[in-house]
C-alpha cells in the first residue's frame, strides 16, 4: 500500500534513523541530501512545521521514492468507498484504448493519443523529446498549438507572433492519429521539429553578452553557464487531411504538465485567488507601471474579472446547483488559464478529447468539420467502408450513401447516440467517471524533504529575497471545498480537502517571459512547483517549462531573464549574478519542496 503521513509511522522511522546509517535515494528525493526522518513535522530554520506536508495532513504522501506522483491522498485512504474507486480511475488513466475490443474500448475515429499515461509519465510533466513522433507510449507529453499568428515577430525564429487564435480546420489539440479506415488529421511525418541553440547575440538583453568567451557562457564569477535550447516547428500544408487545407498559420508546442496535486488547487477558494489578482494589480498601479503589462487585462482589468469559465449543468459540494450560462468561476487550470472546475477541467475533458471516447454528457466527437469532409471525400477510405457492410459508416452500401454517413458522424456536431444514421452507445459509463475524478481529485503531494539542509534553507532565504515568490507564491490555505460536479454525477461525493494549509508555489495568474517562440497567447500561468523535484526519479527526466526547453532548474531560470521584458528578468538576474554555492542553494531548495 502507499505510504501517507503518520505520525506514528515518523515516530518509529526517527527512531530507526538514530539507530541505523541509511543508504537508500528515496529518503532524499532525486538529489542527494541529508537524512531528515527526525525533523519532518517540525518548525526547522525559516520552515515552519506545516512546511514539511505541501499538501496538508489531508493531502500528502509520506512516500518520497519512485512512485509517488501515483499515490492517493489520506482522504483517500480514509474512506473505503474512495480507496475501492481511486484504483478503479487509475485504471482508465493508464490503460490503452482500443477502437471495438477489450474493457477499453472506444479509441478514435481521430485521436491525440492512446491513453492519459502516454503524455503524462508515471503521472508526470510531459519529456522533452527531438522530434513530434506519438505512436510509442513513451512520455512525450507534446501538444500542437496551430495558430493564425496576428503580426510578424523579428524575435522569433520564423518570424512570426505567438499571438493569434487557433485555425479551425483542425481541432484545438490537434490530432495526429486516427482509427482504421479513417487518416489522421495531420500526417505526423510532415511535422517537423527541431531543437535550436540560443546564440550569444539572440538573448534580449547585454548581461550574457559581456560574459562569453570563446563561444562559451560563463556566469560573472566565471563558472560555465549551460547554453539554452528552444524549439521550430514547422508543418507542411500536405500534411494536413483537411478540407479545407488551412494557410497561414505557426506552430507553437506544449508539453502536459504533472497530475499530482490537482484537487487541491481544485479546493483553493475562489476569492481567495481574486484577492491574489487584485493585489498584484494594486501593486504595479502604486509602482508606477502599467497594470495591463503584469496582469492579463482578459482576467482582470481593476475593477472587473473577465474570461470567466461556464460552468455546465451541476451541483456543488453544499447543494448548490450551476445553471449553463449562468453560472460562473474564475479560471485557475492549463498554462493558457482555460478551465476553471476540476471535474470539467483538463484532466476530466482529456479522458474525452485526448483519446476520442465518448460518455453519457460528452455525445459529441472531438473533431472538425474540415476533417469529417476531407474523410467523405476520400476515395481509399470510401473503398474500405465499401468492403465491410458491418462498418457504422456503411449505410445502404452506396458510395454516396457511405460518403453522407462518414461527413455527418465524423462531424463535431452530431450526437452520436441520437441521429438518423448510426446510434453508437456511451463508451464511458457514469460510473467510469465518477471513478475517474476520484481519483482525478485523489492524488497526492509528495512530502518535502531535506527542510532541515542549512543549505536547502539558504535556498529559501534567497529565493524570497530575490522576488521569486512574488509570482511563485507558496502558502494557501482551503476553506470549505465547495467543488463541482456535472449533472450526471450530481451529489456523488468526491474526496475533500477541508481548512488544509497548502504550499504550491503558484499564483495562479499569467505572466510573461518574453521567450524565443515562446507559448502560444504569450502570457502563461505561473507553474505549481510542489513535488517537481522528485520529478527525476518517477518520470526518468526533469525537463522544465512549458515546452519542456529546460533540461534542470537551473536552464529554466535563466530562460527568465531572456528578456529585459520578462516580468521575472531581476528575479533571474539575481540568480545570475550570485555566487555558485548560493545558485546552487535556490537549485536544492526547489528540489526539496
Amino acid at each position: 500500500m502507499n505510504k501517507h503521513f503518520n505520525p506514528q509511522l515518523m515516530l518509529l522511522a526517527a527512531t530507526a534513523a538514530l539507530t541505523m546509517t541509511a543508504c537508500t535515494d528515496d529518503n532524499n528525493g532525486d538529489k542527494p541530501g541529508i537524512d531528515d526522518a527526525a525533523y519532518v513535522g517540525k518548525a526547522v530554520g525559516n520552515f515552519a512545521a506545516s512546511e514539511w506536508l505541501p499538501g496538508g495532513e489531508l493531502g500528502t504522501t509520506d512516500n518520497i521514492g519512485t512512485s509517488s506522483f501515483s499515490d492517493e491522498t489520506p482522504a483517500v485512504d480514509n474512506n473505503k468507498s474512495f480507496f475501492d474507486l481511486f484504483f478503479q480511475g487509475e485504471q482508465i488513466m493508464e490503460r490503452q484504448y482500443t477502437v471495438n475490443t477489450g474493457a477499453f474500448k472506444g479509441l478514435g475515429p481521430a485521436s491525440v493519443r492512446r491513453s492519459c499515461f502516454d503524455c503524462h509519465p508515471n503521472y508526470g510533466h510531459g519529456k522533452w523529446m527531438p522530434q513530434y513522433t506519438t505512436k510509442y507510449a513513451n512520455g512525450n507529453g507534446y501538444l500542437l498549438a496551430i495558430y493564425h499568428p496576428t503580426i510578424a515577430d523579428a524575435d522569433n525564429s520564423d518570424g512570426l507572433s505567438n499571438d493569434g487564435g487557433f485555425i479551425t480546420e483542425v481541432t484545438g489539440m490537434p490530432q495526429t492519429q486516427a482509427a482504421e479506415p479513417f487518416k489522421a488529421p495531420i500526417e505526423e511525418t510532415g511535422i517537423h521539429m527541431q531543437w535550436l541553440t540560443l546564440g550569444t547575440n539572440e538573448a534580449k538583453n547585454d548581461v550574457w553578452a559581456q560574459h562569453v568567451k570563446d563561444g562559451k557562457f560563463t556566469y560573472p564569477d566565471g563558472t560555465a553557464m549551460p547554453k539554452l535550447q528552444y524549439p521550430e516547428v514547422h508543418i507542411d500544408p500536405s500534411a494536413f487531411r483537411t478540407n479545407p487545407v488551412p494557410t497561414n498559420y505557426a506552430v507553437r508546442i506544449e508539453s502536459t504538465i504533472g497530475l499530482q496535486g490537482v484537487g487541491l488547487i481544485d479546493a483553493i477558494p475562489e476569492d481567495s485567488i481574486k484577492a491574489q489578482y487584485k493585489k498584484t494589480y494594486n501593486y504595479f498601479v502604486s509602482a508606477g507601471l502599467d497594470p495591463a503589462e503584469y496582469v492579463n487585462p482578459t482576467f482582470y482589468n481593476g475593477s472587473t474579472f473577465g474570461s470567466l469559465y461556464s460552468v455546465a449543468n451541476g451541483q456543488y459540494a453544499d447543494g448548490t446547483k450551476s445553471v449553463s450560462g449562468q453560472t460562473k468561476a474564475l479560471k485557475r487550470y492549463s498554462y493558457a488559464l482555460t478551465r476553471a472546475v476540476l471535474s470539467d477541467a483538463n484532466g476530466a475533458n482529456a479522458v474525452w478529447n485526448i483519446p476520442n471516447v465518448s460518455r453519457p454528457d460528452r455525445p459529441y466527437l472531438y473533431t472538425t468539420n474540415a476533417w469529417a469532409k476531407a474523410m467523405s471525400e476520400d476515395t481509399e477510405v470510401i473503398a474500405k467502408i465499401q468492403n465491410d457492410p458491418t462498418s457504422p459508416y456503411y449505410g445502404d452500401g452506396s458510395v454516396d450513401s457511405i460518403k453522407a454517413c462518414v461527413y455527418n458522424l465524423l462531424r463535431p456536431g452530431t450526437n452520436q447516440f441520437n441521429n438518423p444514421w448510426f446510434k453508437f452507445q456511451p463508451e464511458q459509463s457514469a460510473d467510469q467517471f465518477y471513478a475517474f475524478m476520484v481519483w482525478h481529485r485523489g492524488l497526492a503531494i509528495p512530502r518535502a524533504r531535506n527542510l532541515n539542509d542549512p543549505d536547502v534553507q539558504q535556498g529559501k532565504k534567497l529565493f524570497n529575497e530575490w522576488g521569486c515568490a512574488s509570482c511563485h507564491r507558496a502558502k494557501w490555505q482551503t476553506t470549505d471545498d465547495n467543488y463541482w460536479m456535472p449533472e450526471m454525477l450530481a451529489g456523488k461525493k468526491l474526496p475533500q480537502y477541508k481548512n488544509q494549509t497548502i504550499y504550491p508555489y503558484s499564483d495562479f495568474m499569467q505572466h510573461k517571459l518574453y521567450m524565443k517562440n515562446d507559448v502560444h497567447g504569450s502570457w502563461c500561468r505561473t507553474t505549481p512547483l510542489w513535488g517537481r523535484g522528485l520529478e527525476y526519479s518517477n518520470t526518468g527526466a526533469e525537463d522544465r517549462l512549458h515546452d519542456n526547453r529546460a533540461r534542470s532548474e537551473e536552464e529554466a531560470i535563466l530562460w527568465h531573464m531572456y528578456s529585459k521584458k520578462s516580468h521575472a528578468y531581476h528575479s533571474a538576474l539575481n540568480f545570475y549574478n550570485a555566487s555558485k554555492a548560493d545558485r546552487a542553494a535556490v537549485i536544492k531548495f526547489l528540489q526539496s519542496i
